[in-house]
Order: C-alpha cells, then structure tokens, then sequence
C-alpha cells in the first residue's frame, strides 16, 4: 500500500521488521499527547501527595483515618456509591428481567420512557427535587392536605439520602441496559436444562441466571458505583459537604497551602480504579462462556391473565420515579407564583426568557456551546487517527493505545480536573486566569473512548480491499482515505462526536472546578451559581437546564438516527 516501514538486521531491525514508520511515529506522537494531558496531571497530583519538601510522606493519608472530619467524609462516600448501586440493582435488574423475558402491548414505549433520566445530570434534577421535597414542599403539603401526615417530613435526611435517590434515579439506566444485554446473550438451553432437573422460580435466577449474567452487571454496577462516589454536583445542590468530592472542590483554592486535596485526590482514583480491578478480577477467576448453537433467541413469555395489571401497576410506578426529577425542574422552571401550595398558583415563562437575556446564562451557552465544538472536534481527529492506526495498522504498543485510549473510562472527572489545576496553573495554560484551553482539553480527553470506539467500529464494517483498490489505480493514502473511507465511516464517526459533543455540553465535575471567573462559566457552572442566588435564583437555574437537557436529548436523538441504534445501546458499557 506503498507505506513506509523499517527493515533490517539485528536485534532492532527484526523487532521493527515490516513495522509502518509512519504508524509508529504517530503512535508516539499520541503517546506524548495522552502522557501530558493525562497521565501527566495524574502523577503530579501524587507527588503532591506522597512528597513535601522534596521528601516521602504518608502524613496526610494517615491524617484521613485518624480525623473524624475526614473519617465520616469518606464513609460517606463509600456509603453513597454502595447504597446507590444497591438501589439501582434493586430498580434495574427486575426492569431487566421483565422488558427481556416478557411481552405485553406498549413494551417499546415503557423502555423509552425508562431512559429518560439518562439526558439530565442528577444535580440538575436535585434542584427540582428540593423544592418538591422541601419542608414545606409539594409532598409533604398534598400529605398534610390529605391528613395522611400530621407534620412534614424530611424526605432527604439533610441531604444524604436524597444524593442516593438522585444518583440511583439517573444511573439505573446504565445497570439496566448492561443487565438486559447479558439476559438477552443467555443462551436459553442452559435455563431449560436447570428447569427439567426442577429448578424454579428464584432459586433458578439465582443458581443459573444471574451468575450467567454477572459480567454485565458488573459492568453496569461498576459505572454506577464510580460515578455515584466521584459525584460532585448533587451533593453541591444539596448542600451535602460531607462527603469527599465536594471537600477536593473547596480545597482547589487552597492547594499551594493545603496538601490535603492531592491526597483525597489520590484516594478517590484508587478506590475507583480499585473497584475496577477487583471486579475484573473476580470475573476472571470463572469462565461465563455458553455454546450457544447459533443465533440466541431469548425466551420471551406473553403477559396474560392477572399478571397484567401489576405488570403495569409496576412499570408505572418505576416510570413516574424516573420522570420525577425532570417533571419537578419543569414545573420549577414555570413557577410563576409558588408558596404553600402543591403547584404553583402561576406558571410564567419569564425564566426562560431571562436564560437568554441574563449576561451569566447567555454567556455560559456560549461558552458551553465553544467548549463543546472545539472538544468534539478535537475528539473526531483523534478518534479517527487512534481507530484508523487500531483497526488498518500492526506496530508495537499497539494494545498499549488502545488501553490508554480507552484509560479516561476509568478515571473520574473530579481527579482529571484536580490535576489540571495542580499541574498547569503555573504555566501559560492558567485555570486561575483563563481556563478555556483546558477546559477543552478536559473535556475532550473523558469522552475520546466514544468517538475511539465509533470510528474503529466504522473502520472494522469497512472492508479494506476498497483501499487496496484505490490505490492499486494510482490514488494517493489521503485521496483514498477523503475519497473511499471517509464516507464509509461517516455516519459512525458523526454518532460518535454528536455523543461526545452532548457529554460535553452538561459535564459537571471539569466544569465546576476549571471555570472560575463568571466570565468563562459553562452552563453546569452558571446552574450551580445561578441557584445560590437568593430570590429567582433556582428557577432561572432549572430553566437552564432543561435548555440543556433539550439540547443534549436532540443531540442522542441524532446520534440513535445515525447509529440506527436505540438510544440504549448507546451507553452500553
């Protein structure tokens, strides 16, 4: 294909034999990419906090344990990621198993309406929910009305509780759609052997089906768990400080007086990178594989009888849960008059006319709107160029990319963001004085895996012997790539910036910590500053965001077109 490669003899030259220079070089060049913006802040961030005056120090991560302050704060964050992904297993694999094994009329719709909660952020849910929930709220109002409860209560346990909720409610989509994969994979003879030696019912599930579909679960409860431990937005909305995330967000001002930050920094990767490995290693200490003969069509039972009306009685309830925290920002967002009573006694749309008159909010639309685009096209560059060298070309370190690529999965927003600030705010790139550029760059290092997967999945549909035509006729590498790939690959690379793009638009954890000046707020940043203020504060912020979860709910609406894929396998882990 006219490339060029290293040839020779000797130790060097056989390791090299047939290898494509060009590929190589690129190769490095992405290596020195992914080793300053990545890995780079990352260790800078455990040298500040193993090292103080030049000298090895364990002083601040013993100070974690022995600190009650520090102690009950990262309990609770162990507590919220645990009980959060107990929820969610709870909601998602029931959903699972019935949307999978079962068939009864307007399934589709239920499952769509199921994922709603996928478009909005948990913090921006959690400003509706607080005023639904509040003390005087519209819960405890109608219960008071209907003489069901005689004072209010606190739903949230001063916040606690509601962060679980939040978390539960906007991640079980991500179990749920890793759980209805694995179940719809089970190849059903293994089901039907356990029934014919008298297996059933719950003991069945429990013997047989679930351990079959433990590695999608565990696929799921691991998002789950990292994101409901790393979250910084809902307990920020609820006003929650005690738990780790939040406590790194109020030290970033702090961080040439305070080492602390670096070392919950530190701590919050491990335990999340630690997760990671322990689940995988647990997995792998088992085969899951099934002889499948063929195609596997899962069992799928038609409701009928008295079945039916708990059925729906059932995903009615798991349906409204879901829809609660957008239905409660909406109904803020229209508030036009709203004291004591369930509903507003007036609805208005003057907030929304205030997100695009207001200098915060119009600012932060566009600059979430400039963020995004330069994140996103950054992300198709690199996407194309990683896909292209994973998918075409053979060199060394080959899986070393695709691992590194693939790496920003696994590290939390809250731990990238940390390492920005730490290890560029002496340098020309700033956050303090302007954040733009790493912003940017943050933005588009946590979402490259999706547009890496999207356009190696492209190269992989697209038979190479196209390109070996092209060139066999005298086209040049890059007419054929302009000219042959690139419009094969197209629609799967297109998918793959619009979901990155929509990511980009409604990020929390980079966009709270990076942006500090209002004059480069993105639109997480201006919600949350927009509901401290007192008086319109919360419902000018809850009209903001339901521009943004339209916005992004456009953009995954565009990339299920492309895709011809439901809006779920989008975010199959």
């Amino acid at each position: 294909m006219g490339a060029l490669v290293w040839k020779g003899q000797g130790g060097v030259g056989r390791l090299f034999k047939d290898v494509d220079r060009t590929a190589f070089l690129m190769f490095l060049g992405l290596l020195v990419f992914f080793g300053i913006f990545l890995l780079f802040p990352i260790l800078y961030v455990f040298r500040g906090a193993f090292f103080e005056g030049g000298r090895f120090t364990l002083t601040y991560f013993r100070l974690m344990f022995t600190d009650a302050f520090y102690r009950e704060s990262i309990l609770n964050s162990v507590k919220i990621g645990v009980f959060t992904t107990l929820l969610t297993s709870l909601i998602s694999v029931p959903l699972a198993f019935l949307t999978v094994r079962y068939d009864f009329p307007g399934k589709r719709l239920m499952q769509g309406l199921l994922l709603v909660p996928l478009v909005m952020p948990p913090f921006v849910g959690a400003i509706g929910m607080k005023q639904f929930f509040a003390r005087y709220g519209s819960v405890n109002l109608l219960l008071m009305k209907l003489n069901l409860i005689s004072r209010p209560i606190d739903w949230f346990g001063g916040g606690f509780f509601g962060v679980i909720l939040l978390e539960a409610l906007h991640l079980y989509p991500f179990l749920y759609l890793n759980t209805s994969a694995a179940l719809a994979n089970i190849d059903p003879t293994l089901e039907e052997q356990a029934e014919n030696m008298g297996s059933s019912g719950f003991h069945l599930f429990r013997t047989v089906t679930f351990p079959l579909i433990l590695p999608g679960y565990l696929a799921g409860a691991i998002i789950v768990f990292i994101w409901a431990f790393t979250d910084l937005g809902t307990p920020l909305i609820f006003e929650y400080r005690k738990v780790v995330p939040p406590i790194i967000f109020s030290m970033v001002k702090d961080i040439w007086v305070n080492p602390m930050g670096y070392a919950l920094t530190v701590m919050t990767l491990i335990v999340s990178v630690g997760f990671v490995v322990l689940a995988r290693r647990y997995l792998s200490r088992k085969s899951y594989e099934m002889l499948g003969r063929g195609h596997i069509v899962p069992r799928v039972r038609r409701i009928k009888g008295w079945k039916v009306p708990f059925v729906y009685l059932f995903l009615f309830i798991m349906v409204l849960a879901a829809l609660v925290p957008q239905l409660s920002v909406i109904t803020t967002s229209l508030a036009g008059q709203w004291f004591l009573t369930v509903l507003p006694s007036e609805w208005t749309l003057d907030y929304y006319r205030v997100t695009f008159t207001h200098s915060i909010t119009v600012t932060s639309i566009i600059n979430s709107l400039k963020y995004s685009v330069f994140s996103t096209a950054l992300d198709v560059l690199l996407g194309i160029l990683i896909g292209y060298l994973l998918a075409r070309k053979s060199f060394p370190g080959k899986d070393l990319l695709d691992s590194v690529a693939m790496l920003p999965l696994s590290i939390p927003g809250i731990v990238i963001a940390f390492g920005y600030i730490v290890a560029f705010s002496k340098t020309p790139l700033n956050p303090f004085v302007n954040p733009t550029f790493l912003l940017i760059l943050s933005y588009a290092v946590r979402r490259l895996p999706y547009t890496v997967r999207a356009a190696y999945s492209g190269f992989q549909q697209t038979s190479v012997s196209l390109e070996e035509a092209s060139l066999s006729v005298g086209a040049t590498p890059f007419k054929t790539l302009v000219s042959i790939t690139a419009p094969l690959i197209m629609a799967n690379v297109v998918a793959g910036a619009i979901i990155s793009f929509s990511a980009a638009m409604m990020e929390v954890s980079d966009s709270l910590i990076l942006a500090m000046q209002e004059q480069y707020y993105p639109i997480t940043k201006a919600i949350y500053s927009l509901n401290l203020r007192l008086g319109d504060g919360p419902y000018v912020a809850s009209a903001l965001g339901i521009i943004g979860t339209l916005l992004v709910t456009a953009c995954l609406l565009a990339a299920n077109r492309l895709l011809g894929k439901s809006l779920g396998e989008l975010f199959r882990a």
